[in-house]
């Protein structure tokens, strides 16, 4: 989908400083110290997308959640048959808190990790799963169209690790609102090894928001449609507008001004 206007992007904007406290360990920390771990949920319960979700999982695979929080996903997926997870987030706080709250599902595992260098070996989980994590990279961005150096980098680096630790036929599944002209651009990279496809879910008649579902496969090629989406986005963005020139003084002579 072109970009309405696309040419010559404005200025960048700053967003709101309130949005800086989601990248920031301290805010996570002091939430789940008040809240523990008691569920809640972005983008809804697991319920919401498991028709999408179901396909892709096996009862044997080992799964590894990114960015747990305190959602029940982990612990819903134990209860369906998929027993073998790994949750981790960088919060002290929130893996405390569910270490204990989910202490009677011995197979459920948790660990305080950053995403963006995982400490697991090189193909050790089947499925890699996230439900808004990857949300929080982009939360300082003020034009989807145009994100900073910065964010893709970060994302770049994030998903090499995700990459990283699938196996071969592996699946990552990213579940986002962000929407597939912003997002598909950051997972089609060649780099990373997997295929791309993507489902759009939610109710806009029933009062909710349509969220989107990506799913990589590791070790299957990407649409070389999507292929394209990746390559532009390494693209160097054009120059600003230049300024406008200066308007004639008010006493030049009018024929002069319009060259006659």
């Amino acid at each position: 989908r072109p970009r309405p206007g696309r040419g010559r992007r404005p200025p960048r904007r700053h967003a709101p400083a309130a949005n800086r406290r989601y990248r920031q360990r301290r805010f996570w920390d002091e939430l789940y110290r008040r809240e523990g771990a008691e569920p809640r949920e972005w983008l809804g319960a697991l319920s919401r997308f498991l028709p999408h979700l179901q396909p892709e999982l096996r009862p044997s695979d080992r799964i590894l959640v990114l960015g747990c929080g305190n959602s029940a996903l982990s612990h819903d997926l134990y209860e369906l048959g998929y027993t073998d997870v790994t949750s981790i987030d960088y919060s002290p706080a929130c893996i405390a808190a569910m270490r204990i709250r989910y202490a009677c599902c011995p197979s459920l595992h948790w660990a305080v990790m950053d995403i963006r260098a995982l400490a697991f070996p090189d193909a050790t989980f089947d499925v890699v799963l996230e439900k808004g994590t990857l949300d929080v990279l982009m939360v300082e961005e003020t034009d989807p169209w145009n994100v900073s150096p910065q964010a893709t980098a970060t994302m770049h680096r994030v998903l090499a690790e995700v990459s990283r630790v699938l196996r071969p036929g592996g699946c990552f599944i990213s579940i986002t609102f962000a929407q597939p002209h912003f997002r598909k651009p950051h997972y089609a990279q060649e780099a990373f090894g997997w295929s791309l496809r993507h489902f759009a879910c939610g109710d806009r008649d029933a009062g909710t928001f349509h969220y989107f579902l990506y799913i990589m496969r590791k070790g299957q090629p990407l649409d070389p449609r999507d292929l394209a989406l990746g390559r532009h986005l390494h693209q160097p963005p054009p120059p600003p507008d230049p300024p406008p020139p200066p308007a004639p003084p008010d006493d030049e002579d009018y024929l002069l001004a319009i060259q006659l």
